[in-house]
């Protein structure tokens, strides 16, 4: 590893990440003559390296890898937390997780969740006249007032938290009771078909977008895969190379091939912005059914690259360039305030930690809004700052995988969840 002492660079880096942390946010948001309808994709525990331009294996991503080509690549794109609910609070919230009241995930004995102090970007754009839904994992609380009819979204149909938080968990049989599918605030099933989750959710976006493409609309697609467990449709079972993980992935990158060519049809496509991530890095100790981190430093769970890098894609025809790798920092925590930009919504009246990264999409070169990140997890401790290329690591303690056999088909392998990180500093362009 490519180290400098501490002291020498502590209290530089304090600073100037400090001083932006604590800095007011006054931002102008300008209204657009026609704004667009919005897409936002969430995958689940999907690695920096499972799509084909990032170097997956045994399997293609031909859909994720043209939304690359028709527009802008985020290599530097970073999740909110390492973790389910704390990630989804940052993306639609623009806050980082710690700060209103995020950390871990959330399961079926919690009694808290989203606020309602917090707005989210649903809310935001219902103001704006968009119709509103949310489709797949939620994870911000299972309780009625927690579900996304309270929170900003005309239309609902999901699992709560993780599917793995079910009676069948490897390793908590019957912990958790059956797991509900949830329309609205009504549950409609319990213990629903894994295997077919990819393509239901697909479908009521399309559908969705069928029933207002007078428009605008805005959809969250918050497929519960490739989380563990993996399940997959007959039409892509046994399709990949790599096993059920490959046929799983190709099933999600089918659903964004799905989802564009209805844009297409519809005639929608050129005023749709479209942004594809993941929540957070692969749960390695899960082996052949969990991703790759493309060589980044460890996980899920971890603030290391591996627990929070993730590939971003956007695509909007005519506003977002074709064919641009940017690697200037961005987060989840920075997708609400840049919707906020385009649609001409007014930011939530309260402090928000989250950027506006419009002038990177719109293809400044010079525009490097987010110069820092604070990378805060367990017990939401502030466990490492990044300040433009430069990684300041705290001691700390930690979960790490290296050292351990992963398990196999579904069941997790050992791995320390109090390793003593010494911390350092890390220069990432040669030691990510």
């Amino acid at each position: 590893m490519n180290r400098k002492t501490l002291a020498r660079t502590t209290w530089v880096l304090l600073f100037v990440s400090g001083s932006l942390f604590y800095a007011f946010h006054e931002r102008h948001t300008s209204p657009v003559a026609d704004p667009p309808n919005i897409i936002l994709v969430y995958f689940d525990d999907m690695g920096f390296g499972d799509l084909g331009r990032t170097g997956a294996v045994g399997y293609q991503t031909p859909n994720l890898d043209q939304m690359a080509k028709d527009g802008m690549f985020l290599s530097q794109f970073l999740s909110p937390q390492a973790v389910c609910s704390a990630s989804r609070a940052g993306l639609l919230t623009g806050c980082y997780p710690n700060r209103i009241g995020f950390s871990g995930a959330l399961d079926h004995t919690a009694k808290v969740g989203i606020s309602d102090q917090e707005e989210t970007i649903g809310q935001l754009l219902k103001k704006q006249g968009y119709a509103t839904a949310a489709f797949g994992k939620w994870h911000l609380g299972h309780l009625p007032q927690f579900l996304p009819p309270r929170h900003g979204f005309d239309e609902y149909l999901g699992i709560p938290y993780s599917h793995d938080m079910w009676p069948n968990h490897p390793t908590a049989k019957n912990y958790y009771p059956p797991l509900p599918l949830i329309e609205n605030e009504t549950v409609i099933e319990t213990n629903p078909d894994q295997s077919q989750f990819t393509t239901l959710f697909t479908e009521k976006t399309i559908d969705f977008i069928e029933r207002h493409q007078e428009g605008p609309f805005f959809v969250y697609l918050a497929h519960p895969m490739p989380h563990v467990p993996l399940a997959v449709s007959d039409k892509f079972k046994g399709k990949s190379e790599q096993g059920m993980y490959g046929d799983v992935i190709m099933e999600l990158d089918w659903s964004i091939g799905q989802i564009r060519q209805a844009l297409e049809d519809m005639g929608l496509a050129k005023n749709t912005l479209m942004i594809v991530t993941s929540d957070n890095g692969p749960w390695i100790n899960y082996g052949n059914h969990a991703g790759s981190t493309g060589g980044l430093r460890e996980g899920k769970g971890t603030s290391f690259e591996g627990g929070q890098r993730e590939p971003c894609l956007v695509v909007w025809p005519g506003h977002v360039p074709a064919g641009v790798v940017s690697n200037r920092l961005s987060s989840a925590i920075d997708v609400l305030p840049t919707i906020a930009e385009v649609t001409g919504a007014e930011l939530p009246a309260h402090h928000i930690d989250g950027v506006s990264i419009w002038d990177i999409l719109k293809g400044d070169p010079d525009a490097n809004p987010r110069a820092t990140f604070f990378y805060y997890y367990r017990r939401n401790n502030l466990e490492a700052v990044r300040h433009g290329n430069w990684k300041l690591v705290f001691p700390h303690p930690g979960r790490t995988y290296l050292g351990f056999t992963p398990g196999k088909d579904g069941k997790p392998g050992p791995n320390n969840e109090n390793f003593n990180f010494e911390g350092g500093l890390y220069d990432l362009r040669r030691d990510p």
